[in-house]
């Protein structure tokens, strides 16, 4: 069944200063301080204690989040990456990935839907102005969350895709996306669109208050993984946004920026947290609730030496691609903080041997959770099947054939990966 929910007018909407802001009233809460790096680790261990124990349920009842989303947003969380100077956190790139994948362990829907949230305030540290940045920021710090509408279905031709349209009396939006990873949960859509300048095409990001005329969101998203981080579509019909909410895109790739590996290292570290959330099942299943192997002669499956074998190269290689995440965070916070074309590259292959190592571990993990377990661990009730289910929906995000071409091609050729927000 396909739900609508089309969006009220707001006129506070039509100015940003007057943007609808959770500190006049509209959060039941105002965002914890996170005070390091450190704390944020601790902090998201905490929540993704409270948020397992029915993410079977959410997963099977497809029941979206809203009261998990309210706490994690209420934890101080989804601020780790406003920088110190405008009152945030400001977290390493390898705290910020650390973060995830321990959300991501307990409910990998749960893990995903800021990904976009951290990823549109990265184009806008690269990109806005000091005004936009001030602005969002203290959006952010107040409680508010974003979504994304990047993704169109069919649609390479710009002409056809969703259009920023300037006038002298309006600017506005029309056009239609898909994927929309947290939009159904946001306070503010970053969207991409189309504006065309001087004859050519030019990509910008738009913040769109969700409560703006024109808006709908449509929770259509059906995967058989990650199912409820609200991945459906949102429409644009004449939806007027300020210039002020409009930030560079398409310019921000035609110089060295940390856009892309940012983008990356977020997936990979969803992906690193799906494959200890299997690996952890499949522990608890054996040691608990397995039947040894008649020919392993033992009176537990956790001694039948063949399954003490395949947990052990699982772990190796889960403890591997932990290795490679943490390295990766080192390589975009140098490139962050002295941006350029050689550092960015690096930091983009770093990025991309850590996600070419998580995609396999949490595929791995969760499909061989089942060999080690038996036949018990299928019934329905238990949901162990998601963790293969959302890694395989996950991962696809991305094909992992290209992260090896691009590594291949930087060591074996000297050839700087290219530039954009999938490597």
């Amino acid at each position: 069944m396909t739900l609508e929910f089309p969006v009220a007018p707001d006129e506070s909407a039509t100015h940003a200063v007057s943007a609808p802001s959770p500190a006049q009233g509209d959060r039941p809460y105002t965002p914890a301080r996170i005070e390091g790096d450190a704390h944020a680790v601790e902090v998201a261990k905490k929540l993704a204690a409270e948020f397992a124990p029915e993410a079977a349920l959410r997963d099977r009842e497809r029941r979206l989040p809203w009261a998990e989303l309210d706490a994690y947003v209420a934890s101080g969380l989804w601020t780790i990456t406003v920088p110190r100077a405008y009152g945030g956190p400001g977290v390493t790139a390898g705290t910020l990935a650390e973060v995830v994948a321990t959300i991501s362990a307990a409910d990998g829907s749960l893990g995903q839907i800021p990904q976009n949230h951290f990823y549109a305030l990265e184009v806008l540290r690269v990109g806005g102005t000091p005004a936009q940045q001030r602005f969002f920021y203290d959006r952010v710090l107040a409680g508010e969350r974003f979504g994304n509408a990047l993704a169109e279905i069919g649609q390479k031709d710009f002409k056809r895709r969703t259009r920023l349209t300037r006038t002298f009396e309006r600017w506005q939006i029309d056009g239609q996306k898909f994927y929309c990873t947290g939009a159904l949960y946001a306070d503010w859509i970053p969207t991409l669109v189309v504006a065309e300048e001087d004859g050519r095409d030019v990509t910008y990001l738009s913040f769109v208050p969700r409560h703006t005329p024109g808006v709908t969101i449509v929770d259509d998203w059906d995967g058989f993984g990650q199912r409820v981080t609200g991945s459906g579509s949102v429409r644009f019909e004449q939806v007027a946004v300020q210039p002020e909410w409009v930030v560079p895109f398409g310019a921000s790739f035609e110089r060295a920026t940390t856009i892309g590996p940012f983008a990356q290292i977020l997936h990979a570290a969803i992906d690193l947290g799906q494959a200890r959330g299997a690996f952890a099942a499949a522990l608890d299943f054996v040691r608990e609730r397995a039947r040894p192997w008649v020919d392993a002669k033992v009176a537990r499956a956790a001694e039948d030496p063949l399954a003490i074998v395949q947990f052990g190269d699982l772990a190796a290689r889960l403890r591997g691609a932990e290795a490679l995440l943490r390295r990766a965070g080192r390589f975009v916070d140098a490139a962050q903080a002295n941006p350029g074309e050689q550092s960015v590259a690096e930091a983009s292959i770093a990025v991309a041997q850590a996600r070419a190592a998580t995609t396999a571990i949490s595929l791995d993990a969760g499909s061989r959770l089942f060999e080690l377990a038996g036949t018990a661990a299928t019934l329905d009730d238990l949901g162990l099947d998601r963790f293969w289910r959302n890694a395989r929906t996950h991962t696809l995000h991305d094909p992992v054939r290209w992260k090896y071409h691009a590594i291949g091609n930087f060591y074996l050729n000297g050839k700087l990966p290219p530039r954009h927000g999938a490597l």
